[in-house]
């Protein structure tokens, strides 16, 4: 009886440390594969590699490099539930078939924010490019758009939080929450995702798309911030965005419903709940594109059921939410802003800026300078720091001064405001 018992131990124990080994195995040969299929886009460290009994695999230490970000994606742990170990088993071995019902667990993601997040080569503009619609202007320029510099003087130093994906007979869903910018939910009806060899796919596609966006207050601050930065009010700050958003949507040949810009504007100003559906195989972007605009008939007429996207806002239906087509409109560009910038010769007694060098600007600190960047923005205010690696500029703000630290490779052209005579 103790020989048997000893027999099953050690038969239990051999079985044991098979499958731990077999699942550490197989799911180092699949990120090696997603890896693989990602290269074209960042890099991936899978971490260390863990499983349990119940069908979980688990990595801890995930990180993925972006070639477009400055700043890589931290998982501190990362966790894929099968159900079973023979699911789990399954799922990692040979063509990936995933089980019917499956979680993934994204455990305390992190992203650094920097003050230029996007590479130099992503940043470059093409002018064949049809104007951003989802831009805000930041700053006096409307070449200023809220960056993440903007986002770390406002606070928001990082964007962190918790994350998970989980697949049903009903769809995909998947749901994420940040600790400063609110959560987003996503749900795909009747949808299946898929691990095949060029990556995850969606197969076969869903029949729409549920947006649920809550923005956790974020929104008010990013209008306080603009506005003053703008250097008007929050309601003229609002105008600009929305015709910049028009003017966007015109580029493309479209225009939105009154409905539609009372809605953006809305949420672009007060925040809260958005809730959306949207229909991918119609439209544009899975909102609903109508031909022309729907005109009532005439007497003992009824005007036609026209197509309108399904949102709410704050628990409350919003109708008549849709895109038209119209004629392209392209953006006539001023004959002065092809011309070449010349800085103008001092006057005789008036104050001018002076082009300096940044290995030469240590003697201008305290000096009120204008620092222009790689994407066209500028920046003025009091130098107050010039190193290796930043440039660093001091502006007044509510009676006390916010520091402004900018990468030095990112600076094109620095000037000292200097006095005439």
């Amino acid at each position: 009886m103790k020989k048997l018992l000893s027999l099953i131990v050690i038969l239990a124990l051999v079985a044991w440390g098979s499958y731990k080994g077999a699942v550490w195995w197989m799911a180092d040969q699949t990120l090696t594969d997603l890896r693989r299929s990602l290269s074209d886009h960042g890099a991936l460290e899978r971490g260390d590699i863990a499983s349990t009994v119940g069908g979980d695999l688990i990595l801890t230490g995930t990180r993925f490099q972006s070639f477009r970000l400055t700043q890589p994606l931290d998982v501190q742990r990362l966790t894929y539930r099968a159900g079973s170990p023979l699911a789990l088993v399954t799922s990692l071995y040979g063509d990936h078939r995933m089980p019917r019902s499956w979680q993934l667990d994204v455990a305390s993601w992190r992203l650094p924010l920097d003050s230029a997040m996007l590479r130099n080569w992503v940043t470059d503009t093409d002018e064949q490019t049809p104007q951003p619609l989802f831009a805000p202007v930041c700053g006096p320029d409307a070449r200023q758009q809220l960056g993440s510099g903007d986002l770390i003087r406002m606070g928001i130093s990082e964007l962190s939080g918790d994350a998970q994906i989980r697949q049903s007979t009903g769809g995909v869903r998947l749901e994420l929450f940040t600790r400063d910018s609110g959560s987003l939910d996503i749900f795909w009806d009747n949808a299946r995702l898929r691990l095949d060899s060029d990556g995850v796919n969606m197969t076969p596609g869903p029949d729409s798309v549920r947006v649920v966006l809550r923005d956790g207050g974020l929104m008010r601050r990013v209008t306080a911030y603009c506005a003053r930065e703008t250097g008007i009010s929050e309601a003229a700050w609002a105008d600009r965005v929305m015709d910049a958003f028009s003017e966007g949507l015109g580029s493309r040949g479209l225009e939105a419903s009154p409905q539609l810009l009372a809605l953006y504007r809305q949420w672009l100003t007060e925040g809260g709940e958005l809730s959306l559906t949207l229909q991918p195989s119609a439209g544009w972007q899975g909102v609903p594109v109508r031909a022309a605009r729907v005109e009532e008939q005439g007497e003992g007429g009824a005007a036609g059921k026209a197509p309108s996207m399904n949102v709410s806002y704050n628990g409350s239906q919003v109708p008549d939410v849709y895109l038209s087509q119209v004629a392209p409109v392209t953006p006539e560009v001023p004959d002065e802003a092809m011309e070449p910038v010349v800085d103008p010769e001092p006057e005789a007694t008036g104050p001018y800026w002076q082009v300096v060098l940044l290995d030469e600007a240590q003697p201008w600190l305290g000096y009120t300078v204008r620092v222009t960047l790689s994407n066209g923005r500028t920046v003025e205010g009091r130098l107050t720091r010039v190193d290796e690696d930043e440039v660093e500029v001091a502006r007044p703000v509510d009676g006390g001064e916010v520091a402004y630290p900018m990468v030095r490779r990112l600076v094109d052209q620095l000037e000292v405001r200097r006095r005439g005579g």
